[in-house]
């Protein structure tokens, strides 16, 4: 099989496709031909060696897809071949295959597009889990997403309108604000152009009730000062490079629950309430209600550029990389 391989830490520049053996399933494993794989901000980092989690080189980095059961391996229940399935992994997606433990899969109803599940599952769940199960979201609620063009920022976008929240969506240009506009954006603030603060406060009439923060940076500030009392602020992560350093005097004087995200710790500490919004938010796919932003769409030999459009943040939504010989 064909895989993008990063055998130096480093730029995305580095990474080449190189021919490996084709994967065989272990015990309770699977073996899935890949129809497309998403691009994800800790993919670069991981490339970098700057991410919190280490993996050796060389590797295939990739780590959401979809695709269809090639093979199953002794003890793997649940699955079969020919499934459509669609999965998460450290590594290991931006290749024609991929070898996975059976329980990381989940079956596709035969109606979801291959590509729209692999821009779904991380971008949709980490968005998704952040409102409903996090923040809390209700209807009427004014919910202020950052880098809201962004792969978890207009998943938040669309979910936070599909949970009848009325978004403003701020981002770094107009092009990226119709989009944001289309998935349900109630109001947009430019952030390279406009005050953010100034701006939240006038729109909102008040402040925001939830703000949702992929990217850090100086305008996760800004958004805290201009919430409401007692607002709830998620941060997800810091996709600008720069964790921001936040005054304490702020949550003193304005009362906010401030708290961080990550899927692994929301998971394994909220196991019952994940469990249910999870089954929420893949029925919201399965019946057309959200569809995923397929940004840009690149063949594996092109996948160096596929993450360097995300590295660059000039990618709207998500980016995936497909397998000539496996997309459809």
């Amino acid at each position: 099989m064909r895989a993008l391989r990063c055998n130096e830490y480093g730029s995305v520049a580095g990474l080449v496709v190189e021919d490996l053996p084709d994967p065989l399933p272990g015990v309770d494993e699977v073996v899935v031909d890949i129809a497309a794989a998403a691009v994800n901000f800790p993919d670069v980092l991981l490339i970098a060696d700057q991410y919190q989690i280490h993996v050796d080189v060389p590797f295939t980095p990739g780590s959401e897809f979809a695709g269809t059961v090639r093979a199953v391996g002794a003890g793997a229940s649940g699955v079969a071949v020919g499934d459509r399935v669609v999965g998460a992994a450290m590594v290991g997606a931006f290749a024609e295959q991929i070898a996975v433990p059976a329980s990381s899969l989940r079956a596709l109803e035969p109606t979801v597009d291959l590509r729209l599940a692999a821009a779904f599952g991380v971008g949709h769940r980490t968005a998704y889990l952040a409102l409903r199960t996090v923040a809390g979201t209700v209807p009427g609620d004014w919910v202020v997403v950052l880098g809201a063009a962004g792969g978890v920022g207009l998943a938040a976008v669309e979910l936070a309108h599909v949970l009848g929240g009325r978004v403003l969506a701020a981002a770094s240009s107009e092009e990226k604000l119709a989009v944001c506009r289309q998935k349900g954006a109630e109001a947009t603030v430019n952030y390279q152009t406009e005050d953010l603060k100034e701006r939240i406060k006038q729109i909102t009439a008040g402040g925001a009730d939830v703000v949702i923060d992929p990217v850090g940076g100086p305008w996760a500030e800004q958004a805290l000062r201009a919430m409401r009392w007692g607002g709830r602020f998620v941060t997800v992560g810091f996709a600008s490079g720069e964790i921001p350093r936040i005054p304490l005097n702020l949550v003193l004087l304005k009362g906010p629950v401030v708290t961080g995200f990550t899927i692994e710790g929301v998971t394994r500490n909220r196991r019952h309430e994940v469990a249910a919004h999870d089954a929420e938010l893949w029925e919201l796919l399965a019946t057309g209600k959200v569809v995923p932003h397929v940004g840009a769409v690149f063949p594996l030999a092109e996948g160096a550029r596929a993450l360097d459009e995300l590295a660059a943040r000039r990618a709207t939504g998500k980016v995936l990389v497909v397998p000539e010989n496996n997309g459809r």
